[in-house]
């Protein structure tokens, strides 16, 4: 059956555009021909930003751009455009930060006024259909906003100059000299976030609940700087009940984006490969602190799950899977009690029921649709402790409802590969695979880094480009591609100590401070240079869902200083700091991952060097031992390739030897790997 509608998205490669092709909206992607249009037409710029797995962006696209009316509205006076917010976060960026500033909220949908210069005058999140609590509908508001450009242009040029002035001022930043960088800067930021902790249901913060896995992360290092027992535990607890609750898919692996109350159990159900890569991280760290067995298992649980339905044959990782399946929210993942008993023994039913909390009411009802579901249960572990007698009927019924839901609807896929979530995931496979010792996961990890190098690295000029999809990829460089990918590949070199891997690092290192770093005031850049489509450069400064690339560049080249010792990446890093040390100090949650970079620099690293070939099985088991000590701070390098000179004297014995450093004094080397592991352990 032929759409009745088609505009120009059906060009695009965007999953999201794509969604939107046949909307009878007459959709632009954003770019030069849409802006000259708006230009020519004298129109006002509709700009609207979400991503393909947004639920919310679902329910505005069927209750309002699919509406015909609305669509006519539209095309006669505005120029509308989609952005996709994964491809292009540096646009997104910038009109986020205005909503933020003048709504005091943000989110996605996005939804943006411009005027024909793409100055913003107006924007807001979602807009409904009907007029509700005071609101007006979408349609009101396009015919208010028509109606006012039409009668008052000159008063929204003027407004959206001054508007944009505020926005240039709230974006810009400058380094203060006088704000110093201490340990105490980090004890101050744990206490923050230890006071923010939920003790009932563990997390650091309230409904909605978001992982943010750099607040934990930094936890634990302030935990084992500050020897704090009791933070140890906040994550600990956090990361057990994260594992227990509805925001991890129990059956299939893997973790949603956030649970919409403070208990973890009803998540908004889109996948996204930035959490789970930074999860793994996670909970391989709490592995090597806590040494439960059962942290590890959701490291593989995550990755598993990656490998099964989130990796492209070559190599790649996809960036998400949606959160509705037929129109429903949460309908592949969930189940009633009427379903469940009849696909299980009665035995089965019961045991499941009790270990997962299966109602006939349920505990889910997706409130977005104007037909919920009856009695939806999303799966959580509220009953751990079970007989060992029933665990085989447990197993039973989870193969048995697995099978089944395997033969549902998937939500959609989508199956852009992004160079910075890539770089996430590829650094979480390359780590596990040493912490864990799985050799499948360094498989993984090698087979991204040359899947990516060949489709989004261009070795002539040296730039790496943001997006490939369908044998394609875009023309975007952005800091947060080069910077996740620096921190993989710096974890893959660690993972092999493969000269190879080093030399790759450093090239991507130069490359990214060369066209994103600010020698004048320190930070990085989003977009580089002469980006003509921007109306601001902007520095990402918040970690927020995912870290900032301005914190992942911050770390990952301070590591690479230790590692080559190369001044020329440790002065952009520190500077960096001392760029965003007031909003350490002030406000430590809005740059969680940065407070990483800053306890890093605050000590001299321990240095773990291993001499021998990279691939013989001695030199293999004692990468092992390097990796099975919780040190976040350390690093762990060859004696070959472009390390820093020191580490190049230092020889194998019997094949492979390992030598723990700091500065030029080292402890005596050892080609044991239980010896390594004391000598860590004691340090």
């Amino acid at each position: 059956m032929t759409a009745p509608y088609t505009n120009l998205l059906a060009r695009e490669k965007s999953p999201y555009l794509l969604q939107h092709a046949h909307n009878p909206v007459n959709w632009h992607a954003w770019n030069e021909a849409a802006f000259t249009r708006a230009r020519t037409e004298n129109k006002p710029i509709f700009l609207s930003i979400g991503y393909s797995t947004c639920h919310w962006c679902h329910v505005m696209e069927r209750e309002s751009f699919e509406d015909p009316a609305v669509g006519a509205f539209l095309n006669e006076h505005f120029v509308s455009i989609k952005v996709d917010r994964e491809e292009r976060p540096d646009v997104d960026k910038i009109y986020m930060t205005f909503v933020q500033s003048t709504s005091g909220s943000g989110g996605w949908p996005l939804n943006v006024f411009l005027n024909t210069d793409r100055k913003p005058f107006f924007g807001g999140t979602y807009f409904p259909p009907t007029p509700r609590h005071g609101r007006p509908s979408f349609l009101q508001l396009l015919q208010q906003i028509a109606k006012i450009w039409h009668e008052r242009q000159s008063e929204i040029v003027e407004t959206s100059a001054e508007l944009h002035a505020r926005l240039e001022l709230v974006t810009s930043r400058d380094a203060r000299e006088d704000v110093p960088l201490t340990p105490d800067t980090l004890n101050r930021a744990a206490a923050v976030f230890m006071d923010a902790y939920d003790p009932a249901n563990g997390g650091f913060g309230g409904a909605p609940k978001f992982p943010q896995p750099s607040i934990p992360l930094a936890v634990l290092r302030a935990a084992r700087r500050f020897r704090n027992t009791e933070a140890v535990s906040m994550v600990v607890h956090t990361c057990n009940r994260m594992a227990d609750g509805g925001i991890h898919d129990q059956l299939g692996g893997g973790f949603a984006r956030y649970a919409v109350d403070a208990e973890w159990l009803v998540p908004h159900f889109e996948k996204m490969l930035y959490d789970n890569a930074q999860l793994t991280q996670l909970y391989l760290d709490t592995y090597l602190v806590s040494g439960q067995p059962h942290h590890a298992g959701m490291a593989r649980d995550i990755l598993d799950y990656v490998l099964r339905d989130m990796t492209h044959p070559d190599g790649g990782f996809y960036s998400a899977e949606d959160a509705d399946s037929e129109g429903h929210e949460g309908k592949f993942y969930c189940w009633t009690s009427t379903e469940l008993s009849r696909l299980l023994t009665v035995e089965e039913y019961n045991v499941a029921a009790h270990y997962y909390g299966i109602t006939a009411l349920g505990n889910f009802t997706d409130h977005s649709h104007p037909q919920p579901l009856p009695g939806q249960n999303v799966l959580s572990i509220v009953q751990p402790d079970m007989p060992v007698a029933d665990r085989p009927l447990l197993a039973a019924a989870q193969a048995k409802m697995l099978a089944a839901r395997a033969s549902r609807i998937r939500p959609h896929l989508d199956d852009k590969i992004l160079a910075s979530w890539n770089g996430l995931m590829l650094g979480a496979f390359a780590r596990a695979s040493a912490v864990l010792g799985e050799e499948t996961y360094l498989a993984a990890a090698e087979k991204n880094l040359a899947f990516l190098r060949e489709t989004l690295w261009d070795e002539t000029t040296q730039s790496l480009f943001h997006r490939w999809r369908d044998g394609e990829r875009d023309a975007v460089q952005l800091l947060e591609g080069y910077a996740f990918l620096l921190d993989g590949v710096i974890h893959l070199y660690e993972a092999t100590v493969k000269p190879a891997h080093l030399d790759f690092a450093i090239r991507l290192a130069r490359r990214m401070i060369e066209i994103f770093y600010d020698p004048a005031n320190g930070g990085f850049w989003q977009s580089p240079a002469g980006t003509d489509d921007l109306i601001l450069r902007i520095k990402d400064d918040y970690d927020g869902a995912e870290p900032s690339g301005n914190s992942v560049a911050t770390l990952a080249l301070l590591k690479l200083a230790a590692i080559t010792g190369k001044e020329e990446f440790k002065q952009p890093a520190e500077l960096t700091l001392q760029l965003f040390a007031h909003r350490l100090q002030t406000q430590p949650a809005g740059l969680a991952y940065m407070l990483h970079a800053l306890d890093f620099w605050l000590d001299e690293p321990r240095r773990v060097v291993l001499a021998g070939e990279p691939d013989a099985p001695a030199l293999c088991e004692l990468l092992r031992a390097a990796h099975s000590v919780y040190q976040p701070n350390k690093i762990i390098l060859g004696n070959s390739g472009a390390v820093e000179p020191f580490a190049q004297t230092l020889p194998p014995k019997a094949g492979a030897t390992a030598y723990v450093c700091s500065g030029t004094a080292c402890q005596p080397p050892t080609s044991d790997g239980a010896v390594l592991k004391a000598l860590l352990v004691a340090a």
